[in-house]
């Protein structure tokens, strides 16, 4: 079966791709990844976007008119993946995510926009969205999600294995044979992208190659009072989002910490904000490999604390155990796919903190009659890519 998965995260910069052809080989599950790539939202879309979401007021209007823009945009990055690989049987449209409602350690409900009408229209596929809220009437969190992959990638990994996602917001999943936890940890890119926005600081609105950061100095009054954070000793199963870590976190912290900092010394900050929390959260869980995701990975400033942080620890990307590392969370969400077309949960309650499994999403018919492969009886052992 060939599955396009699809998603925006939260860095909202672009739309990641991955066509899988999936085949389940007695208990393995053999992914081939036949395409990747990533689409950057229109200029105009993204900015948008970014002030449309909280704690910034909107309405219901600009809701709608973003609804459709992004989902014209998935389906437009889905018609292009067809076209240079050929028609999938299904498509999973994560979507974008712009509230995702947390009390506590409770999530009670979360919206991803990008209307999935707009994907089917375009494709004539059918088209699984809304992939989360399943999960949270589960009294799970309906994050981290990627956490399945994780689980069959890495189930197998002699002494257990962490697999760290780096994105807008970092999460980490633990895995010991069949022992499997999630959580996520707070901010990974978020708040170094929310000041490299503002400020203008690069074009893309991110930290190309860790430049900025290794071009400035830690403030160390700053950095307490930012992991002063409450979320930070919150027990697991947790989420988070930007609905917390926001540009106006950053200034209320400066504001808390009566500093008056540089561009370059904020960003580096910030980025060690990321390795403190990470690494704290890596050594209380005990793992001695490390595979990590996301933009984040591509950080040299992030990495390198992070190796220096976790001296016993082996660090590498998850490229290495045939998930590339940018494409890793499209790459899950075409698997989500795959199990919701068999019949299969998508969750492990471990990884979400819900109270069982659930089978995900909401399907959307294509050109034709909605057509789906007979139920799997046993779920997959284990996840072969190549």
């Amino acid at each position: 079966m060939r599955v396009l998965g699809m998603i925006s995260g939260t860095s909202h910069d672009g739309i990641d791709v991955a066509m899988v052809d999936f085949e389940l080989v007695g208990s393995v599950l053999e992914g081939r990844v036949r395409h990747t790539a990533s689409t950057p939202y229109p200029g105009e879309l993204r900015s948008r976007l970014i002030a449309a979401l909280p704690p910034a007021p909107t309405t219901l209007a600009e809701v709608c008119e973003l609804d459709t823009l992004i989902g014209q945009s998935f389906a437009a990055a889905a018609a292009s993946a067809i076209e240079a690989v050929g028609p999938a049987d299904l498509v999973v449209s994560h979507g974008q995510t712009v509230y995702h409602w947390v009390e506590g350690t409770h999530a009670l409900g979360t919206l991803q926009i990008g209307q999935p009408a707009w994907i089917a229209e375009r494709t004539g596929a059918p088209v699984l969205s809304d992939v989360r809220i399943r999960d949270i009437t589960a009294g799970g969190h309906g994050a981290p999600l990627v956490s399945v992959l994780d689980g069959l990638l890495l189930g197998a990994y002699e002494g257990g294995a962490g697999a760290l996602n780096l994105g807008g917001i970092a999460n980490m999943t633990v895995v010991r044979g069949d022992t499997l936890y999630a959580y996520d940890l707070g901010p990974a890119n978020a708040l170094i992208d929310a000041v490299v926005t503002s400020r203008g600081l690069h074009p893309r609105g991110f930290d190309e190659d860790g430049r900025i950061a290794a071009s400035g100095r830690v403030d160390e009054r700053l950095l307490e009072v930012l992991l002063d954070e409450p979320y930070y000793r919150l027990a697991a199963p947790k989420s988070t989002g930007k609905e917390l870590f926001h540009l106006a976190y950053v200034e209320s912290a400066l504001a808390r910490a009566g500093v008056t900092i540089g561009d370059a010394d904020l960003v580096a900050t910030l980025t060690e904000l990321t390795v403190r929390t990470v690494a704290h959260e890596v050594r209380a869980a005990g793992v001695g490999t490390l595979v990590v995701s996301g933009g984040g990975c591509r950080n040299p400033v992030v990495m390198d604390g992070l190796r220096a942080a976790l001296p016993g620890v082996s660090v590498a990307p998850s490229d290495d155990f045939g998930a590339p590392a940018d494409d890793k969370e499209a790459i899950a969400f075409a698997l989500i796919g795959w199990l919701t077309a068999h019949g299969l949960p998508g969750t492990v309650p471990g990884g979400t903190g819900a109270a069982g499994a659930r089978i995900l999403g909401t399907l959307t018919p294509g050109a034709g009659p909605l057509v789906l492969p007979a139920p799997v009886t046993a779920p997959p052992r284990s996840l072969r890519l190549a």
